[in-house]
């Protein structure tokens, strides 16, 4: 009688505490060995795209590179909640830089076709950064403007001709003004850490980059928060966007 009362103690405690502590690690697990078997392959990134990424290490995409990727290839407005360490600059980077690539601009003195926004030159460095490694089997050209440094080499690279330009706000705008830069054949618009834009006091010169752009485009907003005031200022440039929000692991 003793026994069978021990028995059913020790059923129940398995039944409550350990089984859906199991059940849960399992879930994870699981999902775990999912996204490491899903490959950028599985993305339809052309090879070389892959190659860039293989000779970077890069063999699996993060969580948000696996929902990006393949909206931002099929030409969706998006709206993506992802913090840095996520993966989120290859994430815009790539299908970005595969569209571009795909109808290849045969002008030398050409006008950008993709624009992205950082609040900082740090940030804007990085991404130029990015865009050199993901795109250096392919023949697009990219520039980085910022403030706070002699503008005569952004000027060179500008008049040059460019695909992509990675900017801050205040700088780009300057250079527009001069009459160094057009956005007028911009196709892809990537606004960076918009909360931080927010935060930093440059809506106003955001606001004034996007009145340039043509309302014809495919634009990606990208926050790592979203209180009332970025979602308010994301419905001002977005169409009908595709929602993707993923943690920082």
């Amino acid at each position: 009688s003793n026994n069978w009362y021990i028995a059913l103690f020790q059923f129940r405690y398995i039944t409550i505490n350990i089984l859906p502590n199991y059940y849960q690690a399992k879930k994870l697990f699981l999902k775990e060995k999912a996204l490491k078997n899903y490959r950028f392959e599985d993305l339809n990134l052309k090879a070389p795209f892959l190659k860039a990424l293989n000779e970077e290490g890069y063999t699996s995409p993060t969580p948000i590179q696996k929902e990006t990727i393949p909206l931002v290839l099929q030409g969706q407005d998006l709206m993506g909640m992802a913090q840095t360490g996520t993966g989120k600059t290859a994430a815009f980077t790539l299908p970005i830089l595969q569209k571009l690539n795909a109808n290849q601009s045969t002008e030398k003195a050409r006008d950008p076709r993709a624009l992205i926004l950082a609040p900082t030159r740090e940030l804007a460095i990085q991404i130029n950064e990015s865009i050199r490694k993901y795109g250096q089997y392919i023949a697009i050209k990219h520039t980085v403007v910022f403030g706070g440094v002699k503008q005569g080499p952004q000027v060179k690279s500008l008049t040059r001709g460019m695909d992509v330009i990675v900017a801050t706000p205040g700088r780009l705008l300057d250079l527009i003004n001069q009459g160094v830069c057009s956005l007028n054949k911009i196709q892809f618009f990537v606004l960076d850490e918009a909360d931080r834009m927010l935060d930093m006091g440059f809506i106003r010169d955001v606001e004034k980059v996007i009145k340039l752009l043509p309302k014809q485009r495919q634009t990606l907003f990208f926050s790592a928060t979203m209180p009332e005031s970025v979602i308010r200022f994301s419905e001002t440039m977005l169409k009908s966007p595709v929602k993707v929000k993923v943690k920082s692991t």
